[in-house]
């Protein structure tokens, strides 16, 4: 018994003993002075200071560094990704964004739209053969000043009739490859105007769900896009088009649908019917019936697109809205004619945040290209040069 208690005797010395050790060591780091550290130099502390900062900045690669446009972006997106700001706070299942394409995210001025410079090569030099020659006369008389209307679309429709679907696809980003004369060192792909890219990378970051709602064909759209510097940010069903009509080949003169079923090995062919241009009323029309929820945020560039601006602000929207026009007033690195304080003045009083090409967009196209000479420089025309041999 009296073992035992001199064994618990000697434990709790020890445990004292180390206690008291420890609380020595202790007094004795707190107590010690401390060797002062090299001082950082002033130039490094600022250069980390700076790329801090630029790190931190979003929309500050391609967009002017005084841009007030660029500003207002950041100042919305901190509004409503705050949680603790319940009156303007937007849940990410209701942060929709709708994009315009054709000069709103990229260029339509080589010397026209993407989609009317294809159906152009595909009816006159790439396949001649597939169109009748009225076609090739529609194609051929499409100079600057044209009228880019319903009518021109349905002959678009009639071209392509009797491609597959992924025939149709593989040649819109074939036809990306070609090179245009209206700038230099630009394919047809290289559209995507750097600060509007920036941007859709910015909004799907901060938890927005991208859609792009163009004039052009729906196929079309989602070649370019998927050929695009925002191909991770927009997915094909987020793409919204022009639509031509599409069946199932060997149906293609039956009335519905209805009678016949998809099978192993089918393919969806092109009729050369029209169904809907996405344009003007139609825009918003098409937002509806595919997203079903308004968008809070809208860019485009044309009258063409202020319905789908209108019905993103309306004040029946649920959520704080905002809608930017892009105005191109930059004839120095781009083919910009519209005058800016006209433009502005206009889309400002419309409710629309405008947006300066010129002033807004620190870079606008990769390095290397630029304006060529002339925005429109002729065709030579292969199916010409046959019929002028046949003659």
């Amino acid at each position: 018994m009296e073992q035992e208690k001199n064994s618990k005797r000697m434990i709790t010395s020890a445990v004292i003993s180390l206690l008291i050790v420890a609380a020595i060591a202790a007094l004795l780091i707190l107590t010690t002075p401390k060797t002062p550290s090299e001082p950082v130099p002033a130039e490094t502390e600022a250069a980390a200071a700076d790329e801090k900062e630029e790190e931190a900045t979003p929309l500050s690669e391609y967009w002017a560094a005084d841009s007030t446009v660029a500003q207002s972006l950041r100042d919305y997106v901190a509004k409503v990704t705050n949680e603790y700001d319940k009156e303007n706070f937007i849940p990410e299942r209701d942060r929709i964004a709708v994009f315009d394409m054709d000069g709103t995210l990229t260029c339509e001025t080589y010397y026209t739209y993407y989609d009317t410079m294809m159906f152009i090569e595909f009816c006159l030099n790439d396949h001649p053969e597939r169109v009748s020659d009225e076609l090739k006369d529609v194609a051929a008389s499409i100079k600057p000043g044209y009228v880019a209307d319903e009518t021109l679309a349905r002959n678009f429709a009639k071209a392509y009739a009797g491609m597959t679907m992924e025939e149709f696809y593989d040649y819109a980003v074939e036809f990306g490859q070609k090179k245009t004369a209206s700038f230099n060192n630009m394919r047809y792909i290289d559209n995507f105007y750097l600060p509007m890219a920036e941007l859709v990378k910015y909004l799907y970051d901060n938890g927005f769900t991208i859609y792009v709602i163009s004039g052009t064909e729906r196929t079309t759209t989602r070649a370019i896009v998927a050929n695009s510097p925002i191909k991770d940010y927009v997915t094909p069903e987020h793409v919204i088009g022009t639509d031509f009509e599409v069946k199932q080949k060997g149906h293609e003169n039956e009335a519905s649908n209805m009678d016949f079923k998809y099978e192993d090995g089918d393919e969806l062919v092109l009729t050369g019917g029209f169904i809907q241009k996405n344009l003007n009323a139609n825009k918003s029309i098409y937002v509806e019936r595919e997203i079903g929820r308004r968008p809070v945020l809208a860019f485009g560039n044309s009258g063409s697109d202020t319905s789908m601006m209108n019905y993103t602000i309306d004040s029946r929207n649920p959520y704080p809205a905002e809608a930017y026009m892009v105005v191109a007033d930059d004839s120095e690195r781009e083919w910009g004619k519209q005058d800016w304080a006209e433009k502005s003045a206009d889309y400002a009083s419309k409710g629309f945040i405008p947006v300066s090409m010129k002033n807004d967009f620190a870079v606008i196209y990769p390095e290397g290209i630029t304006k060529a000479e002339e925005q429109y420089v002729p065709f030579e025309y292969q199916y010409e040069e046959e019929t002028d041999k046949a003659a």
